[in-house]
């Protein structure tokens, strides 16, 4: 159902609202750089500093845009329950494809709570992607607890951002073949996929999105050797776009390459100068 690349998509804004018009151009733009599905209103979309009118403005604007040409996965993730099911509901009602749901943060639910988190967003009736993100939740969802997360009924895979290619083959022991796997972690993606994973949720998409179309579509043709060729020139661009606090340095690549505004959504701020330098050497050696 899902896999290749698939843009984790920034949103753009212009004098503090939502830029629909960029967003529009963006995402045609993702699509006809082949990637392979989109997700509006996740972490690197600002999603978590989206008002509800906001959130359901750039979903409806992402799948509108789209119109059924790749699936939309609509970022759903909250510390709060209700929340969460709320942006569920927006996004099934909107006619999203599937929703991404993170494991609350800050809170530091038990694996039973987050357990329970996920339960009640299974009741809304979306196809639901888990996304275990340690470094930013501060809790991992484990092995153990995804087994069980895998047995709500419309829970169909993960985004597996720990970097630790040894969870796929055990989350795959835990909750059956047809489950769901794609990376969450740009430089590890393509070990992922080796271990059995199907593509990738990308920060470096948002930029280079041919290019990791590209690593995805070899590997999916078993052309490894080319894979690998590919996947090696993309390590600089993987490594800038968390060069700074992201999405600073994936927006301002793009601002560079004129499809938005370098603006960011307070606590973010723009790239500092450095990571700038360090964006337009890769900018100069990638784009094209």
């Amino acid at each position: 159902m899902f896999f290749g690349s698939i843009p984790a998509l920034v949103t753009p804004f212009c004098d503090g609202k939502v830029d629909v018009r960029a967003f529009r151009a963006f995402v045609e733009w993702q699509i006809s750089n082949h990637s392979q599905a989109l997700v509006p209103c996740g972490t690197t979309g600002e999603g978590v500093t989206l008002e509800l009118d906001e959130h359901k403005l750039v979903v409806e604007t992402c799948i509108n845009q789209a119109q059924g040409r790749v699936p939309v996965i609509a970022g759903a993730g909250s510390n709060a329950t209700h929340r969460a099911v709320i942006l569920a509901q927006i996004a099934k009602q909107a006619g999203a494809d599937a929703v991404l749901v993170a494991a609350p943060w800050y809170n530091k639910p038990s694996q039973q709570g987050i357990l329970a988190h996920f339960t009640e967003i299974n009741k809304v009736g979306i196809p639901v992607l888990v996304y275990n993100v340690p470094r930013r939740t501060m809790v991992d969802i484990s092995v153990a607890t995804l087994g069980e997360i895998a047995k709500l009924s419309h829970v169909i895979g993960v985004k597996d951002a720990t970097g630790n290619i040894e969870r796929v083959a055990q989350q795959r022991n835990a909750c059956g073949d047809g489950f769901i796997q794609v990376s969450g972690d740009d430089g590890t993606a393509l070990d992922f996929y080796r271990a059995g994973g199907l593509g990738c949720i990308s920060v470096t998409a948002n930029v280079f999105p041919r290019q990791c179309a590209a690593v995805q579509t070899a590997l999916r043709e078993n052309n490894i050797a080319l894979a690998q060729e590919l996947d090696t020139s993309l390590q600089a661009a993987h490594a800038a776009m968390f060069i700074d606090a992201s999405p600073a340095p994936a927006k301002y690549a793009l601002a560079k390459l004129g499809f938005m505004q370098n603006e960011l959504r307070l606590p973010m701020v723009p790239a500092n100068t450095h990571a700038q330098t360090v964006l337009d050497q890769v900018l100069s050696e990638l784009a094209s």
